[in-house]
């Protein structure tokens, strides 16, 4: 498979899907779907493995595993419309060197440390991360970041970084006051509060429609490689 770019009957599919999420409409225009966005994300993830191989990039990308499911799984929620209105794919931390081919072999976890790409109209996105962590991982993270705080600086504000992603993830899902047991007028009180730990950049609709997009996925997640190597040595 060669991928040569989303199509924009893709982005307008998926704003038509979030009008009429029902199966009555999505049924008989499911090889619409597959065509523009099932087939082409599965060819992305098959070109952005064979960037991180060559790159030595700690991500696995599995044109199988990587791209999440369209149907929303409605068991427990109010909202029972089936269909999800954006596509994505998660790219699982790979490790480097020997591990890498190890950890290609296990179960994917989305909520793990590794990279993300998220296409929908309007919100066109990449970047990576850990994301719901467990209370012991967070614990580990904000032990490190008041222990030295100077080293996830060196990360977060080196220039490729900075430009790139300007700083660490604010998706609104922080803490309002510092953990018990960490100091309230730490230097990075807001590091300390943070649920999740991610970058990201917007992307265009242009570089979706690219057949370069997996080069500049690539570049993305190389640039944020450093933080993630740092939050897997958690």
């Amino acid at each position: 498979m060669t991928f040569t770019g989303f199509r924009q009957e893709a982005i307008q599919f998926l704003a038509d899907l979030a009008q009429n999420n029902s199966r009555d409409w999505f049924q008989p225009r499911k090889a619409d779907f597959e065509r523009l966005i099932k087939t082409p994300m599965e060819e992305l993830c098959e070109a952005l493995e064979v960037q991180f191989r060559a790159r030595d990039i700690p991500l696995h990308a599995d044109p199988a595993r990587s791209p999440f499911r369209i149907y929303r799984d409605t068991r427990f929620s109010k909202d029972k419309s089936p269909y999800k209105t954006a596509a994505a794919a998660s790219f699982r931390w790979a490790g480097d060197g020997a591990d890498a081919a190890t950890s290609r072999s296990h179960t994917d976890n989305v909520h793990a440390g590794g990279g993300y790409f998220h296409l929908q109209p309007g919100e066109i996105y990449a970047g990576g991360g850990v994301w719901h962590p467990e209370k012991s991982w967070l614990d580990a993270f904000r032990r490190r970041i008041v222990d030295d705080l100077e080293a996830f600086r060196r990360i977060v504000e080196a220039p490729a970084f900075v430009e790139a992603f300007g700083t660490v993830g604010d998706d609104g899902e922080s803490l309002k006051r510092v953990p018990t047991g960490y100091p309230a007028d730490h230097p990075a009180a807001d590091l300390l509060r943070k649920k999740n730990v991610t970058f990201g950049r917007r992307l265009s609709d242009d570089e979706a429609m690219s057949a370069d997009l997996p080069v500049l996925l690539a570049d993305t997640f190389a640039t944020g490689t450093p933080l993630l190597r740092y939050l897997a040595s958690l």
